[in-house]
């Protein structure tokens, strides 16, 4: 593992107002709450970061930062739309040099994957400004990794305007690799599932698969992996087939007249039967 040298502060963002899913983060997953689940999965990287619960200051999600102080993990409350104005906030907070942004939708995002991004930033440091693992994306959906300076995610704090990049926090970044520097981590046994495996919550069928994943693997291995899931998916066909119909949607169906440098092919709309 490379040297760490830098203050990494994880940001993991979460609201009770998901329009899709409301209160998503706080359903339960064998006795505790999906967010505390995936911040178990967060501090099982073998590299030091601090990890920050960023909510909204809105009044429905103090229930967020009471969740935040009985895993134990801060919590910062800021813009409830500008997500981009929120990390950055936090980041300053909590004097981060490096700043990961991981949604609180990816309770099964596997530790290791999170290693390998921050390892490629570390072995590369001072070399790039953004190191990701989404654009293009490779693994499962729900295995997000987004990792930038601080002077990066700064500059995207000032100079960003359009909604999109205010409320998804990056986009800012990698629309402009002319004013980037940018690497993408791809999958390196040269698979693409991310049209086609799905790991990530928005649907209560996304829950019901996450729920399930957690009850087949958790009790013998807290820390299973991309691969373990993978594995119990092929033994188990029925559990994939659980929210298979949702695999490939994503926010970018709204916006593909909107990105530079995502197309079609990057994201699947709802059928009749979804809406």
């Amino acid at each position: 593992m490379a040297q760490q040298t830098a203050k990494v502060v994880i940001v993991v963002q979460a609201r009770m107002s998901s329009t899709r899913l409301p209160g998503k983060v706080l359903l339960p997953i064998l006795g505790k709450s999906l967010l505390q689940r995936m911040v178990e999965r967060l501090q099982m990287i073998r590299h030091e970061a601090t990890i920050v619960i960023a909510t909204s200051d809105h009044e429905q999600d103090t229930i967020i930062e009471t969740e935040a102080n009985l895993i134990g993990v801060p919590c910062f409350r800021g813009s409830l739309d500008n997500c981009l104005d929120r990390h950055y906030q936090a980041a300053l907070k909590y004097h981060a040099d490096v700043v990961i942004k991981i949604p609180s939708d990816c309770p099964l995002i596997d530790p290791r994957i999170i290693d390998e991004v921050l390892g490629y930033y570390f072995e590369h440091e001072g070399q790039y400004d953004f190191v990701n693992n989404l654009h293009p994306a490779t693994w499962p959906d729900g295995n997000d990794v987004e990792i930038m300076t601080m002077a990066c995610i700064e500059r995207a704090w000032k100079e960003a305007t359009r909604k999109l990049e205010l409320e998804h926090t990056t986009p800012y970044i990698w629309e402009n690799p002319d004013k980037f520097r940018i690497a993408n981590i791809s999958w390196s046994v040269g698979k693409d599932y991310s049209m086609s495996h799905r790991f990530t919550i928005d649907y209560p069928e996304d829950y019901l698969f996450i729920k399930r994943v957690y009850e087949e693997l958790y009790p013998q291995r807290a820390d299973f992996s991309c691969d373990d899931i993978l594995n119990l998916l092929e033994q188990k066909p029925e559990i994939y087939q659980i929210n298979s119909g949702y695999a490939g949607v994503n926010w970018y169906r709204n916006h593909l007249d909107e990105l530079k440098t995502v197309g079609a092919q990057q994201t699947k709309s709802l059928s009749n039967q979804q809406v």
